[in-house]
């Protein structure tokens, strides 16, 4: 009878329920975070070589940039935390495009060029107290290019490339300004 007794006051033990809700989800998130940790290793390589269309008609591969360190920023005209980036993605290929870097944009809008073309032309963002363009290459993407480098979660995601090709850093959501460059500071 005690151990009835006992299960019964685990069971019905709010502390107990929360601790299962909190082991539960800290194991979901560790499976996510591996998960997605096996995508990107597995996607080095293997988006160098994938071809994309830039917005003046030329095929782009990442391969085309080794030798540099890039950050290509995966985001898409209708994306409110995309817009928040791009003024600092400016910023950034303003201040190392000299020693060898380059941000590297995929718009990944499904109506592609017609979409993204007069976007890239007509929008200004504040740098700096200056309005100024978009000033980094910018390519159209699609699900086959998002699946080369791991697969997407949501919009922006960057991926921080060194000179040899390899993964340093990949974010979904807004990055850490400071810490991408930092990042890009010691890579380069």
């Amino acid at each position: 009878m005690p151990q009835i007794a006992r299960a019964i006051e685990m069971r019905d033990n709010p502390l107990r329920s929360n601790m299962n809700r909190g082991t539960l989800l800290f194991i979901v998130a560790a499976m996510l975070s591996l998960a997605v940790g096996c995508k990107t290793s597995h996607g080095s390589g293997a988006f160098e070589k994938v071809e994309m269309k830039s917005l003046e008609d030329s095929t782009i591969t990442v391969g085309d940039y080794r030798g540099k360190v890039v950050l290509v920023n995966f985001w898409a005209t209708w994306c409110e935390p995309c817009k928040v980036e791009i003024p600092w993605l400016i910023e950034m290929q303003s201040k190392y495009a000299a020693q060898g870097f380059t941000v590297l944009g995929i718009a990944m809008d499904d109506e592609g060029k017609p979409v993204v073309a007069p976007f890239v032309a007509k929008e200004r963002y504040e740098v700096n107290g200056q309005k100024q363009a978009m000033n980094y290459p910018i390519v159209v993407g699609n699900e086959k290019v998002a699946e080369k480098f791991g697969g997407l979660l949501g919009y922006p995601t960057s991926v921080l490339i060194s000179r040899d090709g390899r993964v340093l850093k990949r974010t979904t959501g807004l990055i850490d300004y400071e810490a991408t460059t930092k990042m890009i500071e010691g890579a380069l």
